[in-house]
């Protein structure tokens, strides 16, 4: 079996040099090539052409959510596997939705690297355990139905404001709107998100249409 051809992919350089080294001992691992900043991983893939990347995301010059994106667009069969040490939620779906196979921290051990650089050869998603547990209280939030709290009306000023928010204008654009000031503006959509009892503009929204204070 071939080994498989591995992009490093970090703006330390004492990062690469600690993964190259720990990827050296294993017979089925290959590294062909390394880059510093997301614009030189995108170069690297093109010359190297790697069976898998080792994507760091945060870097300079092209952060590595882009550069995943425009390997995946440029060439498709390349595995792109998330190795950062952010934990947050929206590093973890900006990754995948930029087209990365799977996300590791990097803390994790060397034989559960190589295990996730083999599953992503293998078209499996291999995911940290706290990236997967993000990932599906995310999916859990978008999809829970919001019901309407037993007795928490909103002002005619704060219907206005929520009404704006679901046409997609800042809070700026309200304030000019309601010739009111931004600070205003957040003050009246931090007590519509405490009377609706959600965590967000988009979920606030979400109940205004299905409590008909908006329209569908």
């Amino acid at each position: 079996m071939m080994p498989i051809r591995t992009l490093i992919v970090d703006d330390h350089a004492m990062v690469r040099i600690g993964l190259k080294s720990c990827l050296a001992s294993y017979g089925d691992i290959a590294v062909v090539g390394e880059a510093n900043n997301g614009a030189e991983a995108v170069r690297q893939a093109e010359a190297c052409r790697p069976d898998v990347v080792l994507m760091d995301l945060v870097m300079p010059q092209l952060n590595g959510i882009e550069a995943i994106r425009q390997i995946k667009d440029r060439w498709p069969d390349i595995k792109v596997l998330a190795l950062t040490s952010f934990i947050e939620a929206k590093y973890i779906t900006e990754a995948l939705e930029a087209g990365a196979e799977g996300y590791v921290l990097k803390d994790v051990e060397p034989p559960d690297l190589v295990a996730a650089i083999q599953k992503v050869c293998r078209g499996e998603v291999p995911l940290d355990a706290q990236a997967a547990k993000i990932v599906v209280n995310s999916l859990r939030s978008v999809a829970a139905p919001i019901r309407p709290p037993p007795a928490t009306p909103l002002s005619d000023r704060e219907v206005e404001v929520l009404r704006l928010a679901a046409e997609g204008k800042s809070n700026r654009d309200i304030g000019l709107a309601l010739v009111i000031s931004e600070k205003t503006v957040k003050a009246h959509m931090s007590s519509i998100l405490v009377k609706l009892g959600v965590q967000n503009r988009v979920q606030a929204i979400r109940y205004g249409r299905q409590a008909g204070l908006l329209p569908l």
